[in-house]
Parts: C-alpha cells; sequence; structure tokens
C-alpha cells in the first residue's frame, strides 16, 4: 500500500511544492481538508478528502473535521505491533506516514487589541494540535511537519529505499512539533489569564532561542538568548557589526529604558519629542542629555562623563543623522540603537565595522508588553516595568524655598533619570545633563560622593536627585558643600524633618515626590 501524507495547514506558503513532491517523487497518497485540500486540487493534485476518509461530515460549523479514530488510529498506530496492526486491520484504516499541520493563527489573532472575546475563541485550533501531539508522541514511526521553514529539510533527507526520514531527524520534528503547541497553549493561557486577571493564574512564557551566545557575562560561562519575534529586542534591525554578546543586551536594555524617559519615534513621527542621548555603562547611565537636536543631545551625555563613556553602548530616542553619526566616531563604542539612521550617518558609521548598530521601532517596543521579569534560584520573579510617567504636579515642596523655575526644570530631569540609576542612586544634573553619578553604593552618601567626585565644579548651582529617602542629614550637608541648590527624594523616612531642616538651615529647595524607585 502507497504511503499517506495528511495536510492540513492555516499557512499555506510551501505547501503545494511539498504536496507535489510527496505525491510525484515519492508516491503519497494525500489526504487533507477544508482549504487546504481546496489548494491542492487547485495544483492539479489528487487529493482524499478527510469527510471522505472518515465517512463522516465536518460538523459544528467546521469545528470537528479530523477529530476521528480512522484519523488518529492511522497516525497513532505503531509499526510492527501485532495488536496495532490487527486492529488497524480490522478497522480497515489506512497507516498514516506523514502529517503536515500548522495552527490557527491565535497569536495574530489576540494581537489586535479590538479582538473579541468569541472572534479569539474561534481561533484556539483544537484539531491540529491534537494530530500534532499523536504524531509527536508516534515519532518513531511518523514525520511531522509543523512549519513550512521544515519542508526543504524534510524533502532533502528524504530516503527513497527507507521509505522516509532517519529516527533522528524524526526525534528532531517531535521535539519541534510539541515546543510548537507549547508555545500555542502559552499565548492562549496568557491572553485568557489576561483577560480574566486571575491572581493565582501561573505565570507562563514560551520564547523561542533567538542566538546562542557566545558566552555569558564571562567568557567561562555559557549563554543563549530567547525572544519572542518581533517583539522588544527580538524585533530588532541589527544593520551592521559583530553579534550582540549578553552583556550588550543587558546594557542595551538600560539603555533603551533610560532614553524612553523623553519619549521615543523616528523621526518626524513626534514632532514634539525632545532629543535625548544616553551612555551606558555595565547597565548604569554615566551620560544623559537633552537638547534642541539629537547631535547636540549626544555631545552633551558624552561630555557628562567622557571617560566613563569609552567602550560604553548609547541610545538615541530620534533618528540619528549626519552630525550625530560624526559624534558617535569620536570614540570607542560597542553598541548604538535608536528609531532609525539616516542613509548619510549610515555611511559614515559603515567606517566601524565593528560598532554594532541597532534599529528597534516603536511597534515592537509596545508589542513586548510591561512584564518585567528576572530569574532567581528555581523561579521568577514578575513585575510591572517602572516606567510610569512623572507627574510633578504631585510633588510638595518641603523647604522653607521653593525651587525656583530653572530648579524645578533641572529636577524634572534628574528625577527622570534616577530611576535608571542602580540603587543606591544619586544624580547631579543641571540643564538637561548629567553631571555626576552615583550608583550601587552599600550608603546614600557614598554614591553622592562618587557622583560629585565626577561632577567637579561643575556641581555648583546644580541639582540632586536621590532614589531613596534620606535617613539621616548626611547627604544634604555634603550636597551643599558642593554648591547644590535643590534636592528631590521621595521622602518618607522617620528622620525627614533631619533634612528638611538642613535644607533650611544651608538655603536649599527640597522636593519630595511620594515615590520611590529602587532599582536592583
Amino acid at each position: 500500500m502507497a504511503p499517506t501524507a495528511l495536510l492540513s495547514v492555516f499557512n499555506k506558503q510551501g505547501l503545494v511544492p511539498l504536496a507535489k513532491a510527496l505525491h510525484a517523487t515519492h508516491g503519497f497518497q494525500l489526504l487533507s481538508s477544508g482549504g487546504t485540500a481546496k489548494a491542492l486540487e487547485a495544483a492539479g493534485l489528487p487529493v482524499t478528502r478527510v469527510a471522505e476518509h472518515t465517512g463522516a461530515p465536518e460538523i459544528l460549523g467546521g469545528r470537528v473535521k479530523t477529530l476521528h479514530p480512522r484519523i488518529h488510529g492511522g497516525i497513532l498506530a505503531k509499526r510492527g505491533d501485532l495488536a496495532h496492526e490487527a486492529d488497524l486491520e480490522q478497522q480497515e484504516i489506512p497507516a498514516i506516514d506523514v502529517v503536515v499541520v500548522n495552527l490557527y493563527p491565535f497569536e495574530e489573532t489576540v494581537a489586535d487589541p479590538e479582538v473579541s472575546w468569541d472572534q479569539a475563541i474561534e481561533n484556539i485550533d483544537i484539531g491540529g494540535p491534537t494530530m500534532v501531539r499523536a504524531a509527536a508522541k508516534n515519532h518513531a514511526h511518523v514525520t511531522v511537519l509543523t512549519s513550512p521553514d521544515q519542508y526543504e529539510r524534510f524533502l532533502a533527507a528524504f530516503d527513497v529505499g527507507a521509505g522516509g526520514v532517519d529516527a533522528s531527524l524524526r526525534r528532531q520534528l517531535a521535539l519541534e512539533a510539541f515546543q510548537h503547541t507549547a508555545a500555542y497553549d502559552v499565548a492562549i493561557s496568557r491572553w485568557m489569564g489576561g483577560r480574566v486577571a486571575v491572581e493565582s493564574s501561573p505565570w507562563l512564557e514560551a520564547l523561542p532561542l533567538q542566538q546562542t551566545l557566545r558566552y555569558g557575562e564571562n567568557p567561562h560561562q555559557q549563554a543563549s538568548w530567547y525572544s519572542a519575534p518581533n517583539q522588544g529586542w527580538g524585533g530588532a534591525i541589527q544593520l551592521q557589526g559583530k553579534e550582540l554578546s549578553t552583556n550588550n543586551l543587558l546594557d542595551l536594555e538600560a539603555a533603551l529604558a533610560t532614553v524612553r524617559e523623553f519619549g521615543y519615534g523616528s523621526d518626524g513621527a513626534n514632532p514634539a519629542l525632545q532629543p535625548a542621548a544616553v551612555v551606558i555603562k555595565h547597565t548604569n547611565p554615566c551620560g544623559v542629555a537633552v537638547s534642541n537636536g539629537v547631535a547636540a543631545a549626544l555631545t552633551k551625555a558624552l561630555d557628562g562623563d567622557r571617560v566613563s563613556a569609552f567602550g560604553g553602548i548609547v541610545a538615541l530616542n530620534a533618528q540619528v543623522n549626519a552630525a550625530a553619526a560624526q559624534e558617535l566616531t569620536s570614540l570607542f563604542l560597542e553598541c548604538v540603537v535608536a528609531p532609525g539612521f539616516d542613509p548619510e550617518a549610515r555611511e559614515i558609521l559603515a567606517g566601524k565595522k565593528n560598532l554594532r548598530l541597532l534599529e528597534l521601532s516603536t511597534a515592537v517596543i509596545d508589542a513586548a508588553g510591561r512584564d518585567h521579569s528576572r530569574s532567581i534560584l528555581g523561579g521568577l520573579l514578575v513585575q510591572d516595568q517602572d516606567d510610569q510617567s512623572v507627574d510633578p504636579a504631585s510633588w510638595t515642596v518641603a523647604s522653607e524655598r521653593a525651587p525656583s523655575a530653572q530648579e524645578r526644570e533641572d529636577l524634572q530631569f534628574a528625577w527622570r533619570l534616577v530611576r535608571h540609576v542602580r540603587s543606591n542612586a544619586i544624580v547631579v544634573a543641571s540643564s538637561g545633563q548629567s553631571l555626576g553619578i552615583g550608583a550601587g553604593q552599600m550608603n546614600r552618601v557614598g554614591s553622592a560622593r562618587l557622583a560629585f567626585e565626577a561632577a567637579g565644579e561643575k556641581a555648583k548651582g546644580a541639582v540632586l536627585a536621590s532614589d531613596g529617602f534620606f535617613p539621616f542629614d548626611d547627604t544634604v550637608r555634603l550636597a551643599a558643600s558642593h554648591g547644590i541648590s535643590a534636592v528631590i527624594q521621595p521622602g518618607g523616612s522617620i528622620r525627614d524633618k533631619d533634612s528638611i531642616a538642613a535644607c533650611n538651615e544651608l538655603g536649599l529647595a527640597m522636593v519630595l515626590t511620594g515615590r520611590r524607585h529602587f532599582l536592583h
């Protein structure tokens, strides 16, 4: 008896060439249903309809087509098992040797925020995953194909003498099939969980391998990058440069989060956007600035700390032009990410062949959602992104002296920046430019000392932001000794009155935000 291939696909890319090769070259009978059968018939291929094969019509508006013993018996029967073969013979069920199935586009359907519950439910495939899982379970005897990307590999490996592909490829394809259905079920679960909002639901994610990295944070550590296609960094377009490393990706994440504080968009998409530039080293900003043009913002950001900027990661929130590209060539950098690069900029930066350029659109950023997850031993921590917009109207002035208009503008800038610095975090800033940043110290005054060391004489007349409250007045007094004129902090310490009193004594303005921004 001729071998049988069952084909039932939503994505019909490559379907007809595959079916022609199976039938004309390898002698397979073709079994199919619905739109797949129509496509094969239109190509002049002989097809047996599933309803004809099973003797049962499609019912319930197509919800039930392939859920039948003549289908699943043919897929699941073990060749060489006398009991199984006897059952097939008694029920007159032919064995099915190849199963080609891909599923209803559930993820694409629910990507539309306007999709209704009923529309989403109707795009949950039942028969498809059932056939895929059955074929994958019986991979010792059945080949399962779940993606057009697999067709060429399958046909190239087909051994006419053996009547199919070898066991190792069938096993690999079975693994890919189970990964496919697992990701499909996760997508359904996450969407439904978001709609039902059941707090006890498990947190699920299924991310395909994006890239095996050369190594992790250090050369002795192995690392892999998993990412949803066309979401977040998985949707970034790398225009040039070496492969991304683990540390590149971690720094890029920090750079992007920081620069998006000031808006983000391609040229002309947001006329109100204030150009901003961020330089990152070891996930901390070492230079941040805003200005009236992307090149001017970049120069200011680099000038914030050119020593630390060497070997850094740069993020820009607007399209890179020729002037900005020239500035980027002024020192060694690892990566640059922006919403776009104009042709002149591309030509200039092409001279830096190892510099990684990434184009990241707002669409793929937004598609990634707001979950922020981190691994811990044996599990995950999941939280919202700390990306709520700054609301100065909710702030209170705690000091006797209110900040001036310029000080208030500088305080807003510093407060936007400080939440992207590792705790304990201190930022010294003025006129839309970071002057000194202290990060990750075990006490707040230690971070302040680092920030003032970097700022030097520029600290005079600048402002200071702290991501957490002041447990003592020592940071305020240190700030005053360096010429700081205004301070912003969350407040909430039982000793707030000490810091406020120090500001009043020394003539500083102090603003309380009522919200802290720890970053671990």
